[in-house]
């Protein structure tokens, strides 16, 4: 045991290492899946009742298919909003949580007779060590800082407290609530993350190697718990089912075949395995992997099967180090191994759980080499851990730095320069835009969002004929990319080709028919071709998707005046200044067609109001005066 001067410096280091690893993780902006979970999620607008927010996801959301982490959104979004501190903080709390749990399951654990007598004695400094390791290391940033991964370290969370749980019921001579305990934590996680789906299978092999020497005595023993626990499997299925593959992002059938990726991960796991021995360089996003050469991952592949088989003859002997290492692979399994997940071939976030396993082994040879000794030592990297999860948490500031350090780590992540170039794009500096969106584009030619976003930095450049060829090829790529097919037609319409601009409104209109922004771009193009009452149409359809649609009303009114239709007209007017009072244009013409239909006092209030907008306009003067004669001919008629 350790000498309590040792045991109360080594605590107090701990304590300030996690102090200085997360006390600057509360500034961290949102950042790229953040907005859509968190700012632009209307299901977590209101948390009670539970239904909307339980069910109301969009499938193309991180939340999506994961209830609880949405429910969990929705208090952070009564409690504070969309401040970002507060989703911060709760996100630490989760964290802080999960490492308690941690403590409990490696203290128990280290306890059991299996390896009481080596580390029983040393069971408290060494869960200690390894969970302080665990709350400090700087790959758990990704899933700390970046606030929508909540969803991880939630399932993190409900997966340590399910085999903890578990650890308890199996010591108590009453077990009941415990292991009702066990199959809610495990309920929760798989509505968290789906990722949770080996928790059953990581309790049973637990209770095998530590408890009950065989499956098939924990079977007998435990025979309920194993049944609540697999039960927890339909409301994960289901939860997955209505994902829809995440939109398209996961799951078989999608550009990556299950061989190519499973190639991927066998560079991707070693690649986790070096950033838990030496968390450098760390990177948000690693882009799309192409498929590696069979050449160099060979090597690796059998270097993993190598460590698979030395996992497998452990467990089969029923070996701890064999628990630790189906730990590890079992947790990665869902999304390190063959399921596709399209978008995201590598994400440092997956660690969160894995890492345990990994640190626990060090903690415990720590211990073999040099026994209490190891305390102080793992403390005083805790500290230097710390101090790196610190300087990574200063990438979290803003949006903007974050994509510029994935960029300079990962030159060759396409969809990082198209990220960075639409934030260069909302400042207003297109250049740099521009820049950022060729070399996405020469990097991953095929990539519709980074067409896209070309075409509209040339659209806003005045290159309008360039914009059509970018637009057009995004949509081309994705057919139902509506955004640049709208956006084609709008620079179509402004090179004077109407008829071809018509024909992609109408397009998207198949797809989107209660989109006022499209019926409106759609009317002015009929417009544009002289098929006024087919612009009538399309600008009402409008006001009425938008009544609050100014330039529709006043598109619908400029309609009915050219097909003479004075009386509708003279009321379409007033509808669009009742929207938007400083339009000068609808103001003159309401007063024309006033003037015009000899009702020279409705005419003679249009054309002040618009006088003293534009005092001394010769056309509204002139106006003014022809309706104040008609006035005081009227008046002095027999």
């Amino acid at each position: 045991m350790p000498r309590p001067c040792w045991l109360a410096g080594s605590v107090a280091l701990l304590a300030a290492a996690f102090g200085l690893a997360w006390h600057n993780c509360f500034s961290g902006a949102f950042v790229y899946d953040d907005t859509p979970a968190r700012v632009d999620n209307a299901s977590i607008r209101q948390w009670w009742p539970p239904g909307p927010v339980l069910t109301g996801m969009r499938p193309d959301l991180t939340v999506s298919g994961r209830p609880l982490g949405n429910l969990s959104l929705a208090v952070n979004y009564a409690l504070g909003g969309t401040d970002p501190a507060g989703y911060h903080a709760i996100n630490l709390l989760i964290h802080l949580l999960a490492g308690l749990a941690l403590f409990g399951v490696i203290r128990r654990t280290l306890r059991r007779p299996a390896l009481r007598d080596r580390f029983g004695p040393d069971s408290t400094w060494l869960a200690l060590a390894a969970t302080g390791l665990w709350l400090v290391h700087p790959l758990q940033t990704e899933a700390v800082t970046y606030t929508v991964q909540r969803v991880e370290s939630l399932m993190g969370l409900f997966f340590l407290l399910t085999l903890y749980a578990f650890i308890r019921a199996a010591e108590a001579p009453r077990p009941g609530w415990w292991q009702a305990g066990a199959v809610a934590a495990c309920l929760a996680g798989m509505a968290s993350k789906e990722v949770m789906v080996s928790a059953p299978l990581v309790v049973l092999l637990h209770d095998r190697t530590f408890f009950a020497g065989s499956f098939r005595a924990a079977w007998v023993r435990r025979r309920w718990l194993y049944v609540g626990l697999g039960l927890t499997w339909l409301p994960l299925a289901y939860w997955v089912a209505t994902t829809g593959g995440r939109a398209g992002s996961a799951g078989f059938g999608g550009a990556v075949t299950s061989w190519e990726y499973a190639r991927i991960q066998c560079l991707a796991i070693l690649h986790y395995v070096r950033l838990a021995a030496w968390p450098h360089p760390l990177v948000f996003d690693y882009g799309i992997l192409n498929n590696p050469p069979l050449g160099a991952v060979l090597p690796r592949a059998l270097l993993l099967a190598g460590l698979l088989a030395a996992t497998a003859v452990a467990v089969a002997r029923r070996r701890p180090a064999g628990f630790l290492g189906a730990w590890f692979f079992l947790i990665l399994a869902p999304s390190s191994s063959f399921v596709p997940v399209v978008t995201e071939s590598l994400a440092e976030h997956r660690m969160y759980l894995p890492l345990a396993a990994l640190l626990v082994l060090a903690v415990l040879a720590l211990h073999r080499v040099i026994g209490w000794r190891g305390l102080p030592v793992a403390a005083a990297l805790a500290l230097g851990l710390g101090a790196v999860a610190a300087e990574r948490n200063r990438d979290y500031r803003s949006e903007f730095g974050l994509w510029q350090d994935t960029v300079e780590k990962r030159p060759d992540n396409a969809r990082a320069d198209n990220n960075l170039g639409y934030l260069w794009l909302g400042r207003d500096r297109l250049g740099d835009a521009e820049r950022c969106f060729r070399e996405a584009l020469r990097l991953q030619p095929a990539y519709p969002s980074a067409h896209y976003n070309l075409g509209i930095v040339l659209a806003r450049t005045g290159r309008d004929a360039e914009a059509v060829v970018q637009l057009l090829e995004a949509v081309r790529l994705e057919d139902d990319f509506d955004d640049a097919r709208v956006n084609a037609g709008n620079a179509l319409l402004r090179l004077g080709r109407a008829a071809e601009a018509a024909g992609l409104y109408e397009a998207a209109l198949r797809r989107q028919p209660d989109a006022p922004d499209v019926h409106y771009d759609l009317g002015l193009a009929f417009d544009r071709l002289g098929r006024t009452a087919e612009a009538l149409a399309q600008f009402e359809a409008a006001a009425k998707d938008r009544p609050a649609f100014a330039a529709a009303r006043f598109g619908a009114a400029e309609a009915l005046r050219r097909l003479d239709r004075v009386p509708e007209a003279i009321a379409a007017y007033r509808s669009a200044l009742e929207a938007d009072p400083s339009n000068l244009g609808a103001r003159l013409m309401l007063g024309n067609l006033l003037l015009l239909s000899r009702q020279p006092d409705g005419a003679i209030a249009q054309y002040e109001q618009i006088l003293r907008q534009q005092p001394g306009n010769p056309g509204v003067l002139q106006n003014l005066r022809q309706a104040r004669a008609m006035k005081q001919a009227a008046g002095t008629a027999p």
